[in-house]
């Protein structure tokens, strides 16, 4: 039986209505039904795939859209939101008909353009870009984007099977991870499982069939807790209300499959959700289930005084029962509760009659003022592609909280650094900083920050940011304000340096151009709309807002077509590749760069003959060649393709040469002190040379070993951290 078979494929505009008179909002029916009207009109014989009327699918993203709160107006925007793009209907007609706001969510919803741009993943990006400034206007847009995308998925089962693994990655990569930022779990959890059907079937079967054969002892133990804690609290805390709540599947995967860890060894696969009236309760009722159920150390947490960056708050405890079978108890009160499930979209829930106080509302804009930020701070990012990358990065659902000397919590990505710290505190901090303490002890400028650590950062007044901190740090906030000061500060540095690059790399291309036909070349490309002037060009060249390796085949095409130059006489520098070691140990037909994971079936160990498995989007499952589920002969298998040669890893690591060119202030012991401090960590070294500047600097090159590009990062902080430098880049 299917985790969703509960959840209605299709819902109609009876369902609708009957959704929105069960809520406590007040909503202008007449308008609904009228924007119903004319979305069935406009669709007219429209029909899905599977043959269903049109009309169902944008009556269902309502019904999805209403059951989160929203307001009248969002109603009608998921009822038109097919219509500008599917029927003859232009975008002034629904303005006319139903107001600017109606008309401008469904402007931010309707789906973007095909562009020609020379990649799939350029295209995808750039499309973001535009769904991330429509949010940024109105978050009521990405909401019914993502009731969109969830209703999408809920009948995904007719497409092509390409089709549902794109769309399955695509919401593993973008669209959950802002519903997590949003805060609005259900459709994250639905969106991440109803992907992990099509990406891993196998995987998601083998956790989906767990849950099942337990389902009868599971309902029985969470029962048992409840009437525990009602019991106890009955007299002393007023309406209580508890819930039993099952983790999702795809979380469930994570730790089990992605991680070869057994389902029992999961604390909070089965929890019980206490929700009360007031915040003194919830701690009232912490206490009561220490009491009557024997804690586990270190799986307490209070996201009630240290809420997350999404706005969630609650307790949370993993305890024993008297059988020591863990569980995890959360608690909150019922605002929190609505938040947790509805996130943003709780925002307009209390508006339209949740009982919101002036003090809510006000930190509930206060939220969505933030989501903006956030928002607003992707865009910075001039190249298109890294858009995607960002996303996963900040709205990655890992998160550390970390203490300021003042005590204040700030919660940032895991992995994130003290730049990211520093730039988090106040873009001044970030520019000013010259290092960091944690826990009172100094560390190195790339460390990376651990939940509960104190970190301190040092700043100098006449200090400023050093280009190498792109590559250190984590967040997509603290790499545009790097980039956006030096595009600001050293314009002029940056385009001369820009200029050098370009015309290295046409060079190297055998692309020959006068000063007059570069003007008019970058004319005719036309690379972007912002860069007026070819010292605009040069200049985000120079700062790193345009990446040469990244545009060069386009720029190839366009030279070709009109120098005509032979196209094969010209060789495009390819995407730079980091070279990685075995993933877990394991080498995949010699390609090393690929997600592994082992197999719980028959749990793989170094020795055993092994074989691989190609999952849909998760890497590859490491079976024992001799597992019942590997095909005794593989050509009789469904998909014999997707099985693919593994074997163990047994060489040792291997260095790489790398060549840093360094920029200080010329002073005598500088080329000392460089080899000093690559002597105190053990760096080999090949080649060491400096030179003088006119202007009273100093250019040291050096070729060195080093194990990889996190190891270089390394590197690079400490030689940084040397007097007089000024600029470390890698060659």
């Amino acid at each position: 039986m299917s985790r969703f078979s509960h959840v209605a494929h299709y819902q109609d505009f009876s369902e609708l209505v009957g959704i929105l008179k069960r809520s406590e909002g007040s909503y202008d029916m007449q308008k609904i039904e009228d924007a119903y009207r004319f979305a069935e009109k406009s669709h007219g014989d429209q029909r899905r795939v599977s043959g269903i009327p049109y009309i169902l699918h944008p009556t269902s993203v309502a019904c999805i859209v209403a059951e989160m709160g929203l307001d009248t107006d969002s109603i009608c925007g998921a009822l038109l939101h097919d219509v500008v793009e599917d029927t003859p209907v232009m975008l002034d007609e629904i303005r006319r008909q139903f107001g600017g706001d109606v008309a401008k969510l469904i402007d931010g919803v309707t789906k973007i353009s095909k562009i020609p741009y020379s990649t799939r993943e350029e295209q995808q990006a750039e499309n973001i870009r535009k769904m991330l400034i429509a949010m940024a206007d109105d978050i009521r847009v990405i909401i019914i984007k993502l009731a969109d995308r969830l209703h999408n998925m809920r009948t995904m089962d007719c497409m092509p099977e390409q089709k549902r693994r794109d769309k399955s990655v695509e919401n593993m990569q973008v669209y959950a991870p802002i519903a997590h930022r949003l805060g609005i779990k259900t459709i994250k959890e639905e969106l991440e499982d109803r992907s992990l059907q099509y990406l891993d079937p196998i995987g998601y079967r083998e956790i989906e069939d767990a849950l099942l054969l337990n389902e009868e002892g599971r309902e029985k133990f969470i029962e048992s807790i409840k009437e525990q804690i009602l019991e106890k609290t009955k007299d002393s805390i007023p309406n209580v209300y508890i819930s039993g709540r099952v983790k999702s599947i795809n979380s469930i995967y994570r730790k089990t499959i992605m991680r070869n860890q057994s389902i029992n060894d999961i604390f909070d696969v089965f929890a019980v959700r206490v929700i009360v009236d007031n915040v003194s309760d919830c701690y009232n009722v912490l206490g009561v289930v220490h009491d009557i159920f024997k804690p586990i150390p270190n799986r307490f947490k209070d996201y009630i005084s240290m809420p997350k960056q999404n706005m969630y708050q609650s307790l949370h405890t993993t305890v024993l029962d008297k059988k020591a079978i863990p569980f995890e108890v959360q608690i909150r009160t019922w605002e929190m509760h609505y938040t947790a499930e509805y996130g943003i979209a709780a925002h307009w829930k209390y508006k339209l009659g949740m009982g919101a106080d002036a003090k809510g509302e006000d930190r509930l804009s206060e939220n969505i003022e933030k989501v903006k930020k956030m928002i607003l701070d992707q865009l910075e990012t001039e190249d298109a592609t890294d858009i995607a990358r960002n996303i996963r990065n900040d709205l990655a659902e890992n998160e550390v909280y970390v203490f300021t000397p003042k005590g204040d919590v700030i919660s940032l990505p895991r992995g994130s650094t003290a730049i990211d710290l520093a730039y988090l505190i106040h873009t001044q901090v970030g520019h000013r900083m010259v290092g960091a303490k944690v826990n009172g002890k100094i560390v190195p400028i790339d460390h990376t920050l651990n939940t509960g650590e104190i970190c301190e950062i040092i700043t100098q007044k006449e200090e400023h940011p050093n280009r190498a901190w792109i590559d250190i740090c984590k967040t997509a906030s603290a790499k545009s304000k790097i980039r956006q000061w030096f595009k600001h500060e050293k314009r002029d540095e940056n385009i001369v340096e820009g200029r050098q690059l370009v015309d290295r790399e046409f060079k190297r291309q055998g692309m020959n151009l006068t000063e007059e036909e570069m003007a008019e070349f970058f004319k005719n490309v036309n690379m972007k709309k912002q860069y007026n002037t070819l010292d605009d060009f040069f200049a985000a060249v120079g700062y790193g807002g345009i990446q040469l390796w990244k545009i060069m085949p386009r720029l190839k095409e366009e030279y070709q077509k009109t120098y005509a130059t032979d196209l094969e006489s010209i060789k495009v520098p390819p995407a730079p590749v980091k070279r990685k070691r075995a993933s877990s140990g394991v080498i995949i037909e010699g390609n090393d760069d690929v997600l592994v994971k082992f197999s719980n079936c028959c749990n793989p160990l170094p020795g055993d003959e092994i074989i691989g498995y190609i999952t849909r989007g998760y890497g590859v499952s490491i079976h024992k060649r001799s597992c019942t589920n590997v095909p005794e002969n593989l050509n009789d298998s469904e998909e014999p393709e997707r099985w693919v040669s593994a074997r163990w890893e047994n060489e040792t690591g291997e260095a790489f040469r790398s060549t840093l060119q360094i920029t200080a202030a010329d002073r005598t012991g500088l080329l000392a002190d460089v080899t000093i401090q690559l002597s105190n960590m053990h760096i080999f070294i090949h080649t060491l040379n400096s030179r003088e500047l006119k202007n009273g600097r100093a250019v040291v090159t050096v070729t060195i070993d080093v194990a990889g590009r996190d190891h270089l990062r390394g590197v690079i902080s400490r030689l940084s951290d040397i007097n007089g430098i000024e600029e470390i880049k890698r060659l």
